[in-house]
């Protein structure tokens, strides 16, 4: 069931990813490191408040709202909060910018309040196709999305003046064309009915997953403001850059596994309890494990021709160590949310998050203090690792205090031990050349990689890949 909803969902998250790695390769060819670094500061504060204001209704709906034919009067309710949480937020992203950017606060404010408006359209029509279980409507449109999200910016770029504001009001056109395209199609198949839910319901859930989202400011994005405070935006730029680079492979990954993952384990643990639900979840995260390590380690193998590749040459030279620090704090953020984040979800208590999410913002905070003074971009990269490192432990000893997850402690030694001759076969096949263009080594140790990874998977995992290669074979003749 696991590597089914991984591959239904990998097409869509994989464009996507895609269209972002690809939009970062052009727009830092065409807009300077200070207007990037503006960008992604749009991005860091545009992306936690959005969590504040959809993500809790995403995962409130997915909760309560159950899947299959959904009722217009679930819709209705949630929609109302939508819209009133939305105005707060715009709200709360002016005076955000005015502190974060003061020198282009109006510009900056309005980058933001797009994002946010977009991403709430979008994120709230893709989640009741979501419930709906129509899958490949989801991944066409996020199909899409990806499409314009690429194409729009750079169009912009080449109307209009090349300003972080023209970037971002391309990308939030972009994500709101899709997500009203996705309402509309969503809409067709909701059927009347009262809410399955109660306004209180909604918010006794809801309520602490805004707190939390806030608390987790400090956790996931405290980083990229202290950069800006101590030196300046084009710091933030280089952070943000390889922060992207390191990071989207492997959320790609742990995406997939996760948005077919988390309705099946609610609804597993409503039906069969928490014991069978602790069961998918320790099957989640080998999985997780088993696919993600691999990834990791061919970037950190080939981060050098990643680097000389995909950004200008102002970049060259400046990641070091921020590859492998940042995939370790990805993995940590994916483990603590889609393993055993989920757990204190399907229990209906999010408000245990909060505390979770509390030691690791303290911790990126205090580790943002100490270390990005004297160490920039290096030292942001360790304030979130240490952060998500705290964050992750703080959610094992919670989680497992409700439904324990066994750990799937083969299974991690045999992924290690896969990722290791991935990433040794990857840098050893780059190694090969010399001074040639960064393509030819990049190909060569990313191709050697898949194949030991490949190789040693078919060994110590023949029947899974089996399976995975009949899925896929499946799938080819489908499209």
């Amino acid at each position: 069931m696991l590597l089914r909803s991984t591959l239904i969902y990998a097409p869509a998250i994989l464009l996507t990813r895609i269209s972002a790695l690809l939009l970062l390769v052009i727009v830092t060819r065409l807009i300077d490191q200070t207007e990037y670094g503006l960008l992604t500061l749009v991005v860091t504060v545009g992306e936690m408040t959005d969590i504040a204001v959809t993500n809790w209704l995403r995962i409130a709906l997915l909760r309560l709202g159950g899947k299959g034919d959904i009722s217009r009067g679930s819709l209705r309710l949630a929609g109302r909060v939508l819209l009133a949480s939305t105005a707060l937020a715009l709200i709360v992203s002016m005076v955000a910018s005015a502190v974060i950017v003061p020198e282009r606060w109006v510009e900056f404010a309005i980058a933001v309040c797009g994002y946010l408006i977009a991403g709430s359209i979008g994120r709230f029509a893709l989640t009741v196709l979501q419930m709906q279980q129509r899958h490949s409507v989801y991944s066409m449109l996020e199909f899409l999305r990806a499409l314009l999200q690429l194409a729009l910016p750079i169009g912009a770029i080449a109307i209009f003046q090349d300003s972080f504001l023209t970037v971002s009001l391309g990308s939030s056109l972009g994500v709101l064309i899709a997500g009203v395209v996705a309402g509309v199609m969503a809409s067709r198949r909701v059927v009347a009915g009262p809410p399955r839910f109660t306004q209180k319901e909604f918010f006794v859930l809801g309520v602490p997953l805004v707190i939390m989202a806030l608390v987790g400011f400090g956790l996931h994005s405290a980083e990229r403001l202290f950069l800006k405070i101590y030196y300046d935006a084009g710091a933030v730029a280089i952070f943000a850059a390889a922060y992207v680079l390191a990071r989207q492979p492997i959320d790609m990954v742990a995406n997939s596994i996760n948005m077919g993952a988390f309705p099946e384990v609610v609804s597993r643990f409503d039906d069969e309890g928490p014991a069978a639900s602790g069961r998918l979840l320790s099957q989640l995260m080998a999985l997780m494990i088993r696919l993600c390590l691999p990834v990791a380690a061919m970037l950190v193998a080939l981060s050098s021709d990643i680097t000389q590749l995909l950004l200008p040459s102002e970049y060259h030279g400046r990641f070091g160590l921020l590859f492998p620090i940042i995939a370790f704090s990805v993995l940590c953020a994916n483990l603590a949310s889609f393993v055993y984040g989920t757990v204190v979800h399907a229990h209906k208590r999010p408000w245990l998050l909060i505390i979770a999410n509390s030691f690791g913002s303290v911790a990126t905070i205090a580790l943002s203090v100490l270390l990005i003074p004297p160490m920039a971009e290096v030292g942001a990269a360790l304030a979130l690792a240490g952060g998500s490192l705290v964050g992750l432990v703080a959610c094992i000893i919670i989680s497992e205090r409700l439904t324990p997850v066994p750990v799937p402690w083969r299974d991690i030694g045999v992924s290690i031990v896969i990722s290791l001759g991935t990433g040794l076969a990857a840098s050893l096949a780059s190694a090969v050349f010399g001074n040639v263009p960064a393509i030819f080594p990049l190909v060569a140790g990313g191709t050697a990689g898949a194949v030991v990874f490949l190789g040693l998977t078919w060994l110590f995992y023949p029947a899974a890949a089996m399976q995975l290669v009949a899925k896929l074979r499946a799938r080819l003749r489908l499209a």
